[in-house]
């Protein structure tokens, strides 16, 4: 007994202890990661949307109402929107969680849809709501809606780098394995899309995550894929693979 509670308690040092049970606000399962700065809560709460939960603040990325209640969530204060597209950017979900002076860092896109909103475009970084926020690129080069026309063009979108005391949480947003991936520093959490034909494939995952080694992987947005096969690429490379409900 006395071992398995050693063991337990150095599980959630690191923070790899399993999820926390879900709370009446948040349904969804959440798992805490331990930093410089103190717990970071990640609720997971389906498809691609995720809230962070960090010194007494709630970040939102990409909230969308038919995956949670967000009315029964509380209020956010910051949100991230990595595109257009109605299942992350999804206005009546953002009535729920947002006042008037709530900051939304956001594409041109979004911004162009939206009308609100601080524009981060690929390469920028600002500090917002205390939290440093990096605009990386998110595309596809592969996937296409039509020969020559990708679902998600070069420059158009958004992934995120936030950093939370020392933890780096990596938020891709619809994209593919981009080489612009190579040059991520210091990932320790990140989450990859593996959506269908939007996205990613298994094996694409697979070789973006070897591009910059996070420490922990969810694999999110992922539809009908099979995530487990994604366990199975990834099970001798180090990187710790976590499977959430996050279709």
């Amino acid at each position: 007994m006395a071992a398995a509670l050693i063991a337990l308690s150095c599980l959630l040092a690191l923070g790899l202890a399993a999820p926390a049970k879900a709370s009446a606000a948040s349904p969804a399962s959440s798992d805490v990661i331990e930093t410089s700065g103190g717990p970071l809560r990640i609720h997971c709460i389906g498809h691609a949307s995720l809230r962070f939960e960090y010194d007494g603040k709630n970040i939102y990325v990409d909230p969308y109402g038919k995956m949670g209640d967000y009315a029964s969530m509380p209020p956010a204060d910051l949100v991230l929107l990595t595109h257009e597209h109605s299942d992350h950017l999804d206005a009546e979900a953002l009535a729920r969680i947002t006042g008037p002076d709530t900051p939304l860092v956001l594409s041109g896109a979004c911004l162009q849809a939206l009308g609100r909103g601080m524009v981060l475009e690929n390469g920028q970084t600002a500090t917002v709501a205390g939290v440093p926020v990096e605009a990386v690129p998110a595309y596809n080069i592969a996937h296409m809606r039509t020969p020559g026309v990708p679902y998600h063009p070069k420059g158009r979108g958004n992934g995120y780098v936030l950093t939370f005391g020392d933890v780096r949480v990596y938020v891709a947003g619809d994209t593919e394995n981009i080489p612009e991936m190579a040059n991520l520093k210091h990932i320790d959490v990140a989450f990859l899309p593996m959506n269908l034909p939007y996205t990613m494939t298994p094996e694409m995952v697979a070789d973006a995550a070897r591009m910059f080694g996070p420490k922990i992987l969810y694999p999110y947005h992922y539809g009908e894929t099979d995530p487990q096969q994604l366990v199975a690429l990834l099970k001798d490379s180090g990187i710790e693979v976590r499977v959430r409900e996050l279709r």
